[in-house]
């Protein structure tokens, strides 16, 4: 049997899994990623990118491929809204335009990419970057100890098996984890609410689209619930049935009896013309609304699908999953390199479950108001502003270091974040060398110190503080040697006078704010930092080896 070491190990190389990998390998990581499947997806499933996403994107280095790549599928800003038929036209504008009035508050814009044209462009970038990859391969066995992991593979094909050696694990195996299960963990949240299908298929559609700036289309009559996704130019789409017959009463099982004359009435009833169909393939699944109990077990650490099923109400399911892998992987990074405690690992649990559950509610919230009314909304969380989970997510965790008093939040509106500790870093534009760039944009993927203007006691100290902590960090100063703030926004935007400066997690979350210079210090700095990475306090005050 072969025999491979490696620092991750990776179980499964759909969407997740290869963010993972590429953001390990951004880190400096080396890690192997193992998929069942013997290429990246081959159904276009649906994949609007988020802007947090996006901004994750932006900071690998494929953000424009990306969103050129969806300018060539779909329509840009396209719309969400309701219909009882697509040729009836209208009924509900949920979102008129999917990037209109959210500009101000991200670099980075929404768009629409189907999974199997996104996998590829992150394979490649995971690769180029060093991550290994392979596909047709099995994980048969699992056993981890005190220092690692032991996993069994097998290719499907050739029947060779191989016995790799870990430090840590990823399941990112989806929502039918195999990992998860023999780990026993369990999941609460919403079972199985319907059997749903996803037909694919072709059709002269552009008497219906053409020059309309629609991306999703939900299908509300009394043969048949669900939603529209096409793509350019117009001759090909999937619909995706969650119920159907009588609305009071429905059937929530889609999926039984389901031949080809069946599927093209069901399309039939949501197109609401006769026009000629070709059904190229259907899938099955359930939809449900579940998420963990817990997130690590030991050294396996469960992200994506496997962590957090959804319905694709409201289009989180990837992108919770993307947001997963960024938290992890620089946390993996630091601890593997001895720049922080094992410990910090446990903050990815205590950080990322409540926003999966968040998604996971939320997006059941939508599925019930969208699609299913007759589940009634007892049952259901009251209705979050999209923009509140995509980018005003709150940690909350021994990494986070607060200061004031705790609200509890786990959501708040982006535009009122003002550089709070546990929330991501405000997008602020400024000017460099000529150019504009934003907050997010600034050098540096360890630590960021921003700072006001005045904060040059702040500024003084960074390196001995970084250095009593172990860690590098990139420092920038707002307003001196180049970096402009044209419209003088920053401190408004973080919260702190121009004496202050706020610490930024290589993940773009502030960790640490001082609102002024009253406390400027090596030592507060490297308290700070020291906290930030589990290391605890006691040794702040001297420098680390």
């Amino acid at each position: 049997m072969n025999e491979i070491e490696v620092p991750v190990l990776i179980a499964g190389g759909s969407l997740v899994g290869l963010t993972t990998s590429m953001l390990l390998a951004h880190h400096g990581v080396r890690s192997l990623t193992v998929e069942y499947h013997r290429g990246t997806a081959i159904h276009p499933r649906a994949a609007q990118m988020t802007q947090r996403s996006m901004e994750i994107l932006r900071g690998v280095g494929i953000e424009k491929i990306v969103r050129d790549r969806s300018a060539e599928q779909f329509v840009q800003d396209g719309g969400v809204i309701g219909v009882e038929t697509l040729a009836g036209g209208v009924t509900t504008a949920w979102i008129a335009n999917l990037n209109e009035g959210i500009r101000d508050v991200s670099p980075s814009e929404r768009v629409f990419l189907s999974q199997n044209s996104v996998e590829p462009i992150f394979k490649q970038r995971a690769l180029e970057l060093g991550a290994s990859l392979q596909f047709s391969t099995q994980v048969v066995s699992v056993e981890q100890d005190a220092q690692g992991v032991t996993a069994e593979l097998r290719h499907r094909d050739t029947g060779e098996a191989t016995r790799v050696r870990a430090r840590y694990l990823i399941a990112a195996d989806g929502s039918h984890s195999r990992l998860r299960e023999g780990l026993g963990v369990k999941m609460q949240g919403h079972p199985s609410f319907s059997r749903s299908i996803t037909i694919y298929f072709r059709a002269n559609l552009r008497p219906f689209l053409e020059g309309k700036i629609v991306a999703v289309v939900y299908v509300n009559n009394d043969r048949v619930r669900g939603f529209f996704r096409f793509e350019k130019p117009f001759d090909s789409g999937f619909l995706v049935v969650n119920t159907h017959g009588d609305p009071a009463n429905p059937n929530s099982d889609c999926s039984s009896e389901l031949d080809d004359a069946r599927a093209k009435e069901f399309l039939h009833a949501a197109l609401g013309a006769d026009i000629p169909v070709e059904v190229d393939n259907v899938m099955r699944w359930n939809a449900r609304a579940e998420y963990v109990e817990q997130m690590r077990v030991g050294r396996v650490f469960i992200a994506g699908d496997a962590a957090h099923t959804m319905p694709p109400n409201g289009g989180w399911g990837g992108n919770t999953g993307i947001q997963d892998a960024q938290n992890l992987a620089w946390k993996l990074a630091y601890v593997l390199s001895g720049r922080a405690d094992p410990a910090l690992l446990d903050t990815y649990d205590a950080e990322r479950r409540p926003i999966g559950a968040l998604a996971c509610e939320q997006a059941y919230t939508r599925y019930v108001a969208r699609t299913a009314p007759y589940l009634g909304m007892a049952g259901a969380q009251p209705l979050v502003s999209d923009l509140n989970i995509e980018l005003g997510y709150v940690y909350r965790s021994p990494a986070i270091v607060p200061d004031g008093q705790d609200d509890g939040a786990v959501h708040v509106n982006p535009r009122e974040m003002r550089g709070r500790p546990g929330t991501r870093a405000t997008h602020v534009w400024m000017r460099r060398q000529g150019e504009r760039v934003s907050t997010l944009d600034l050098p540096g993927k360890a630590f960021k110190l921003l700072a006001g203007p005045k904060a040059q006691r702040w500024c003084a100290q960074a390196e001995e503080g970084a250095g009593r902590a172990g860690v590098e960090l990139t420092v920038h100063r707002v307003g001196v040697d180049g970096l402009e703030d044209p419209d003088r926004a920053f401190c408004a935007a973080y919260g702190i006078e121009e004496s202050g400066c706020v610490l930024v997690r290589p993940d773009d979350f502030v960790g640490w704010r001082a609102r002024s210079d009253a406390n400027a210090s090596a030592e507060e700095l490297g308290k700070a930092l020291t906290r930030m990475l589990a290391l605890g306090t006691a040794d702040a005050g001297a420098p680390r080896a």
